[in-house]
């Protein structure tokens, strides 16, 4: 059985652990719950970190609980924050519970008869009829406030440059995560939290809540944050997060994003993302540094995350749109894309509107490339070029300067790609 501590550490996923953890996750199997935000109806690759410690945790033969924080997300916890946060109503709530437990799915098993499946659950469902009276009465007395001013995540707010402090509310997260832990213990026997080191404090909390509570010992262990080698944010781009529903970011562009990390984040990113084992990696690893050109691990970074949150038809897909401009690829991948991805490859390429009315009788290429859309300045340069075998139509060199260009040569009955020599690409949309 896999040793799920010995996992993280040689994948570089531990950055502080209690004294015992190891020790207990040995000795039988144990439920272990990590919390995910649910202010969006899709997790993002921030998100990733957490769900892969669930599924080595699941994969060491543990019982993985994914919490949906529900309640609390209708607080918003303080931690590396600098505001307060929007706060969502029940039916928000609900849907993106649902959206996110589909996303989940993917990594985690939570149907087969195994003894260890996942488990999802959503701390609303515990937390909205209890009154405020019972809470502070029940819980609050156990934990003084200096134990909480004493936490970083407060700590940090409070002394930090927003005149506005910190409210009572977002004061009183600790508490709520702390109960939750508590809750889990009680009903699921759960033992351990799991998180970002973010939420040490927090966490921390809920263990000495339920020390002073039941009695009881409970563990936490957290990983460290992901960074950018450059220092930039990871998971950012300038359009924004990548998420991994496709409605907000397309396979092709979340494949995209994996292939184009540089070879440092590359060398970490394998580790922390994948399932990949240790002999595997460090092969991927000396490939690299025999041949960095060929990026052996990025491309078996964005294969594994693709296929994994995607599917394998969707990877196929996407390497087929990267080699459109980037390497051999044939009329027939052209065609093979979606429109969805086709416009995301051509995305910056110089585009031309044509006339559909036109195509219908015909066109000479000379004519098209150069009065209808402006490829080549001239049609004695266009013919040069041609003679050269330097013009493409649809990935297919142009026989003939003159050749009559019609709408077979529409791909998705919409548009056609020129090529002016191996990298100059143009987009012409017919209307």
């Amino acid at each position: 059985m896999l040793n799920f501590v010995e996992e993280l550490r040689w994948r570089g996923m531990i950055h502080e652990i209690m004294p015992g953890t190891e020790e207990q996750l040995q000795k039988e199997r144990t439920s272990g719950y990590l919390g995910i935000d649910p202010t969006a109806d899709s997790l993002h690759i921030g998100h990733l970190v957490g769900v892969m410690m669930l599924k080595h945790f699941q994969r060491a033969g543990h019982t993985p609980i994914a919490l949906v924080g529900g309640a609390t997300g209708m607080i918003g916890d303080p931690s590396m924050k600098s505001a307060e946060r929007k706060l969502l109503d029940e039916d928000t709530l609900r849907h993106n519970q649902e959206a996110i437990k589909k996303q989940l799915a993917k990594f985690l098993d939570f149907e087969s008869d195994i003894p260890n499946r996942a488990v999802l659950v959503n701390n609303y469902d515990w937390m909205k009829d209890y009154s405020f009276l019972n809470f502070i009465r029940d819980i609050g007395k156990h934990i003084t406030v200096n134990y909480m001013m004493a936490k970083d995540s407060v700590k940090k707010r409070l002394s930090g440059e927003s005149s506005e402090g910190m409210s009572f509310t977002e004061f009183s997260y600790q508490l709520l995560q702390g109960y939750d832990f508590l809750h889990l213990y009680r009903e699921k026997g759960c033992r351990i939290q799991l998180g970002g080191s973010d939420q040490w404090g927090n966490i921390t909390t809920g263990t000495e809540l339920i020390r002073r509570v039941e009695g009881g010992e409970a563990f936490a262990l957290v990983c460290p944050l992901i960074t950018k080698a450059d220092g930039g944010k990871f998971g950012k781009t300038e359009s924004g997060n990548v998420w991994l529903d496709r409605r907000y970011t397309s396979p092709y562009k979340f494949y995209q994003f994996w292939l184009n990390i540089s070879d440092e984040d590359a060398d970490k990113y394998i580790k922390i993302f994948t399932s990949l084992p240790k002999e595997e990696i460090d092969a991927l690893t000396a490939e690299q540094a025999a041949a960095p050109h060929l990026r052996p691990l990025q491309r078996k970074l964005a294969e594994e995350l693709t296929v994994m949150v995607h599917s394998r038809e969707d990877y196929n897909m996407a390497v087929d749109a990267s080699q459109i401009l980037f390497g051999r690829s044939t009329s027939q991948a052209l065609r093979n894309i979606d429109e969805e991805t086709f416009m995301q490859v051509f995305e910056g390429v110089p585009q031309f509107t044509i006339s559909k009315d036109k195509l219908s009788n015909g066109i000479k290429a000379v004519d098209l490339l150069t009065d209808d859309a402006a490829v080549f300045p001239s049609k004695g340069e266009m013919r040069k070029t041609q003679q050269a075998g330097g013009v493409m139509i649809n990935k297919e060199k142009l026989a003939n300067f003159d050749e009559n260009i019609d709408l077979s040569y529409l791909i998705g009955g919409k548009f056609i790609v020129a090529q002016r020599g191996k990298k100059n690409y143009f987009l012409l949309i017919a209307e």
